[in-house]
């Protein structure tokens, strides 16, 4: 079968004749439909950790749907023909952060595309308590970007929400124009969304109705003290200490950007305390999907105006080196809708 295999850091190759996998007992072949390419994707091609590190070689792809192929011998509720998005998160259920409610931290975290062969394939497998159907009104081209609307839900999770609310979001990536849409599906009274790519900006406010900042022209429309919910969708220091001091007294601060593993931030620690405020970091999507699905499914979030670029395989490392600028979005057409 075809993939795109990364043979070695910051070296991706398109190979003809890789070996199509078998499932096991409790696992699935899925024919890859569509596969999203994530800032985290890029991580992995540059040798950073992920949710967990990838040792090449390996297929990357974490974010998929596509159309069960084979239906291992111990799994029941799929068949073939089936169309499916993944989770790529598998969790040991064993550790003590399964066993606390936490499985989220996971002392063994498995994941499809990360540590085992993803969607960057014509064919992958997964267990099947990480697949979930894919209803008939949601395109497998919306399904393949369930896992990161997934991430977006459990950091809004994380946040106490109410309609009184009023909400910054910084960064204009994909992970926080979602977030953007969930906050405004839960209800939240007013939604600013602060970026860097003006293109970007006008899109969410043309489809979504959003209030939008150009953080690099016009920072100074960003209130100091001003919001109730501030998330930092970004990961550089600048733009979480600019959250910190955005959010009001007794605001909510979510950490989503993904930093450099060796930056650091500084904050005012008195204000932490003068304004009491919550600071919370987010990582990956436990249990989330079930809820993304929905939100799909009733067109609360809708994250096909989000996507910018479809790709082949010969074309994800023109992404994941940086080649490629002003992405919204890009995902990788695998088999499409033809699945």
């Amino acid at each position: 079968m075809k993939a795109l295999v990364m043979t070695a850091v910051k070296h991706l190759e398109v190979q003809n004749d890789y070996k199509k996998p078998t499932p096991k007992p409790n696992e699935l072949l899925i024919h890859t439909a569509w596969a999203g390419i994530c800032g985290t994707d890029k991580a992995l091609y540059n040798g950073l950790p992920g949710s967990a590190d990838a040792v090449p070689p390996i297929v990357l792809g974490h974010e998929n749907s596509g159309v069960v192929a084979a239906v291992g011998e111990d799994v029941e509720g799929f068949k073939v023909g089936d169309r499916v998005s993944v989770d790529p998160n598998i969790y040991c259920h064993k550790c003590y952060y399964c066993r606390t409610s936490r499985p989220e931290l996971c002392e063994h975290l498995d994941a499809v595309g990360v540590t085992r062969d993803g969607g960057f394939a014509e064919f992958f497998t997964a267990p099947a308590e990480v697949v979930y159907h894919v209803p008939d009104n949601v395109s497998l081209e919306a399904a393949a970007v369930i896992e990161p609307i997934s991430c977006a839900m459990h950091g809004v999770d994380l946040l106490e929400t109410h309609p009184y609310q009023n909400a910054l979001i910084i960064g204009d990536g994909f992970e926080g124009q979602l977030i953007a849409q969930i906050l405004k599906a839960r209800g939240v009274r007013e939604v600013t969304l602060a970026g860097t790519v003006d293109e970007k900006l006008a899109n969410n406010q043309k489809h979504f109705g959003f209030k939008v900042v150009n953080n690099l022209k016009h920072p100074e429309e960003i209130a100091k003290d001003g919001y109730d919910i501030v998330v930092e969708a970004v990961g550089l220091p600048a733009t979480q200490e600019q959250a910190v001091e955005a959010a009001r007294r007794g605001g909510q601060v979510l950490m989503f950007g993904v930093g450099n593993p060796d930056s650091t931030f500084k904050v005012n620690t008195y204000k932490v305390y003068q304004k009491q405020l919550h600071i919370q970091g987010s990582f990956i999507n436990p249990y989330t999907f079930e809820d993304s699905i929905a939100l799909l499914q009733s067109g609360d979030v809708d994250p096909l105006p989000l996507i910018s670029n479809i790709l082949d395989f010969a074309h994800v490392e023109d992404f994941v080196s940086g080649k490629l600028g002003n992405i919204s979005k890009a995902i990788v057409k695998v088999a499409g809708e033809d699945a």
